[in-house]
């Protein structure tokens, strides 16, 4: 465990140990009236509020003596005392069995009955009264399928070309006396070994992103720089393809970041641009300012075979390809515009795409501009 770790973990031992302290102080005070209510002491009920954390005193009617306001801003209690029956089964399990329960309870919120997941912990005080306590579960839960659907697609996408590396080695080492075909499938080799060198980067390049490790010391970068950059390097894949790509430079805005993530995520839209446009076309990358604002603009465009209405709402995901034909011949990775997000949404900007099938396509960034500029 990191250090920051062991801190939380001590805090939270230590805060639990009051919470647990003042409320079976709580129990041994409990107090009947003619309504079969409890009386919560104000010190018990300040500690309670302050916890980041739902916390409910449960009664034995399956009902809340006491809720925080976390509690029913994740659904398990509401103000008049009504419990989620989630949290109550687990209470009543919890005095069955003498211990303490936890568990996952599925809460609907709001008019579209929005699902979120909630962890509950519940630890019975007395035969009356139990302590739950409540989490939102929902944003780890999504991380943790993320994670195992990242794992499934890494070891799926690594799989093409280490299996064709294998092949191409066993056919040489079968055929070395024909000298042609070796230095054929040695080409090949040479190919396969550059794509898979090519995901491996880009997979380390997206868990860096993803994980916020990669922007740690801001500078202030010329756009304009990041542009001129991005477009000589692609040249020379671009006259391979007989493609040109241009810059047109109308402002000369700055913005706090990072200059090499920027020029990765640039880069990847041009490659992509040349990648799928038709031989002879142009790639255009502008660089603007909108007017009246404190926002600079980029623009990669091209009239290449443009991606459709449905692929349009899934093409910065992960490993998603529009044309698997067409990245399997260009050595595409199915990473590029996920990487193009993930930067973008670090520097706290906007990406978006205008495209149209056999037309073309336009991917625009909009990134804020360094205040000394405004």
């Amino acid at each position: 465990m990191t250090p920051e770790m062991w801190l939380a973990a001590a805090i939270g031992v230590v805060v639990g140990a009051t919470v647990m302290a003042l409320v079976l102080a709580l129990a041994k005070r409990r107090a009947n009236d003619d309504g079969g209510g409890t009386v919560i002491p104000h010190r018990t009920r300040e500690v309670l509020s302050a916890l980041q954390s739902g916390s409910i005193i449960v009664r034995r009617d399956r009902r809340a003596a006491f809720s925080n306001h976390t509690a029913s801003a994740l659904g398990v209690t509401r103000p008049d005392g009504a419990l989620h029956p989630g949290v109550a089964d687990l209470a009543e399990a919890a005095w069955a069995a003498e211990q303490v329960v936890e568990d996952e309870v599925e809460v609907s919120r709001g008019v579209l009955g929005v699902s979120t997941i909630v962890h509950v912990r519940v630890t019975p005080l007395n035969g009356d009264l139990a302590l739950a306590i409540a989490n939102d579960n929902t944003e780890m839960r999504a991380a943790e399928q993320t994670r195992r659907e990242f794992a499934v697609n890494v070891s799926h996408e690594l799989k093409t070309p280490v299996g064709a590396l294998s092949l191409l080695a066993e056919t040489i080492e079968g055929n070395a006396d024909d000298t042609e075909m070796v230095e054929d499938f040695a080409k090949k080799i040479r190919r396969e070994a550059r794509r898979l060198t090519k995901l491996v980067q880009e997979i380390i390049e997206i868990s860096r992103i993803q994980g916020g490790e990669s922007v740690i010391d801001h500078e202030v970068v010329p756009l304009a720089e990041v542009v001129e950059e991005v477009v000589e390097g692609a040249q020379i894949s671009a006259e391979a393809r007989k493609v040109t790509v241009v810059a047109d430079i109308s402002a000369a805005p700055t913005v706090m970041g990072d200059h090499d993530l920027l020029v990765m995520a640039l880069r990847n839209l041009v490659d992509n641009a040349i990648n799928y446009s038709d031989l002879g076309s142009h790639v255009t990358v502008t660089l603007s300012r909108e007017p009246d604002t404190d926002v600079a603009v980029l623009k990669v465009i091209d009239a290449g075979i443009g991606i459709s209405k449905e692929n349009q709402e899934r093409i910065f995901e992960r490993f998603f390809r529009a044309d698997p034909a067409r990245s399997r011949e260009t050595g595409g990775t199915g990473l590029g515009l996920s990487i193009v997000k993930h930067v973008v949404l670090q520097h706290s900007g906007v990406v978006e795409v205008w495209s149209k099938p056999t037309v073309g396509s336009t991917f625009t960034v909009r990134l804020t501009i360094h205040q000394e500029e405004q």
